[in-house]
């Protein structure tokens, strides 16, 4: 029987991960930690348990913490502060995202060594350089930024996305920096002391049951403060929306974290794009006449002033993950908002419990 421990369980990728492999291949053993910090983490708790999962409050930053677990086969690091803000937005400080994604990676790879148990971080798409992506010429077309067809694109570019190959020159971010770094130090230390390590580069994750926040869960945010006549604000890049991201829902991901553990999978591409792609792609004016055909009105204010760290257009090519794994995403883009606003419905406080 696999064993697997996922880290930062009970957030919003960890628990859907979780909840999702169960029904997908029954007799998984799974095992999870959390420090249960961030806000709405403990919603989940009840539910994993209920699934006979074995959870255990716990840090990462924490090497002790590790001594109390159980020997897994495999590890799925969901656990970072995911927000391209933090450590320079005066919620957390620098020292402690560093800890967090980079420290707390370091612990949980000194504990796959010790298991040898294989290793799959849960990356980002904002490993990518934010001042090459910032160069990239868009126009408006409707409602939505597209990438100008007057301009030579830069390597790792194309109309389908950002690629693997896109620059990670910095600056990318404090946070960016240290989900990098900890890609590296990953792939070191699978070399260096034998045991599997895959590193998935994701997009912007969305779904039923995300906490919503501006800086994180954008999706899940829009959808719940437009149902609640919350105040919106449409921030940066002329203050009219258009900036685009694409959305994927992380019970996707299954399919491929389980050809991943598959014993004697072997292949040597270890790093690879996951995102919803062109598919799956709309600017924050598109989400807004969607909010509007769903639930009527609502006025959404303006501010040009581009806040530290965006971009205009980031959408992720996994054409790459296509081709090793054979692996595309599964929920289109009005599944996903349509399953984030039946829940928004079902629970008038989620903002609140989001922390907001």
């Amino acid at each position: 029987m696999k064993k697997v421990l996922i880290t930062g369980i009970c957030g919003f990728v960890g628990s859907t991960l979780a909840k999702s492999w169960l029904v997908a291949e029954p007799g998984l053993e799974l095992y999870g930690i959390d420090n249960f910090i961030r806000p709405g983490s403990e919603h989940n708790r009840i539910e994993l348990q209920k699934l006979g999962i074995k959870l255990l409050h716990g840090d990462i930053r924490s090497a002790s913490d590790f001594e109390l677990l159980p020997k897994v086969d495999w590890v799925i690091d969901a656990a970072a502060n995911p927000s391209v803000l933090a450590g320079v937005d005066g919620q957390t400080s620098s020292r402690q995202l560093v800890e967090h994604n980079l420290l707390g990676t370091v612990n949980i790879l000194e504990y796959c060594k010790r298991c040898n148990a294989g290793f799959i971080l849960i990356s980002t798409s904002r490993v990518y350089s934010i001042s090459r992506l910032s160069d990239i010429i868009v126009e408006p077309v409707g409602k939505a930024f597209r990438l100008a067809s007057h301009q030579a694109l830069p390597a790792g570019l194309s109309d389908a996305g950002v690629s693997e190959l896109f620059s990670t020159a910095p600056p990318i971010s404090l946070y960016g920096s240290s989900k990098l770094a900890s890609e590296a130090l990953a792939l070191e230390y699978g070399e260096a002391f034998d045991f599997p390590v895959w590193i998935n580069r994701c997009g912007v994750f969305a779904g039923a049951g995300q906490f919503g926040r501006p800086d994180q869960g954008i999706f899940t945010f829009w959808i719940n403060s437009w149902l609640r006549r919350r105040p919106l604000v449409y921030i940066g890049f002329g203050g009219n929306g258009c900036q685009v991201r694409d959305a994927m829902h992380p019970r996707d991901l299954i399919p491929l974290l389980q050809m991943q553990t598959a014993p004697g999978t072997s292949t040597p591409v270890k790093i690879v794009n996951l995102g919803g792609g062109m598919d799956n792609a709309m600017s924050l004016a598109e989400l807004s006449s969607w909010c509007k055909r769903r639930f009527g009105d609502h006025m959404v204010g303006s501010n040009p002033t581009i806040r530290r760290f965006d971009v205009p257009w980031l959408v992720m090519d996994s054409t790459l993950a296509g081709d090793v794994w054979g692996w595309r995403p599964e929920t289109n883009m009005e599944q996903i908002l349509e399953e984030i606003a039946n829940h928004a419905e079902k629970n008038p406080h989620w903002l609140e419990l989001s922390g907001l």
